[in-house]
């Protein structure tokens, strides 16, 4: 198991920034947080991939969100983070921070609104 607890969301307007984290426990064992990630869900939505960072540092994105959105983590603090800049309206939504173990396993998080006014 991996215990998973996002927080930093909250409410902004347009153009403004956030910074999610996501703290995680995967009691000792690395090969659980094989690849991380973000994943987010707006009303009525289906929940889709923001981005996502191997355990080495290498990140992928979604096109809606590149250049403006930056993943990172810190495997010794055990903590994922999001760097949101450049908020739009349409990425008002629940972010879900998401860990995949090297055999494929997911885990999720109970995930943290963010809500960005026009």
């Amino acid at each position: 198991q991996v215990q998973l607890a996002e927080s930093g969301g909250g409410l902004v307007q347009a153009g403004e920034s956030l910074r999610l984290s996501c703290a995680y426990d995967a009691k000792g064992n690395i090969l659980r947080t094989n690849v991380m990630g973000w994943y987010r869900q707006a009303p009525g939505k289906e929940r889709e991939l923001v981005a996502t960072v191997t355990r080495g540092g290498l990140a992928d994105y979604a096109d809606s969100v590149k250049g403006r959105f930056a993943i990172s983590r810190d495997n010794a603090k055990n903590t994922l983070y999001l760097q949101m800049n450049g908020l739009k309206p349409a990425d008002t939504a629940v972010y879900y921070c998401n860990s995949r173990s090297l055999y494929g396993h997911l885990y999720w998080g109970q995930g943290t609104q963010v809500t960005v006014s026009s």
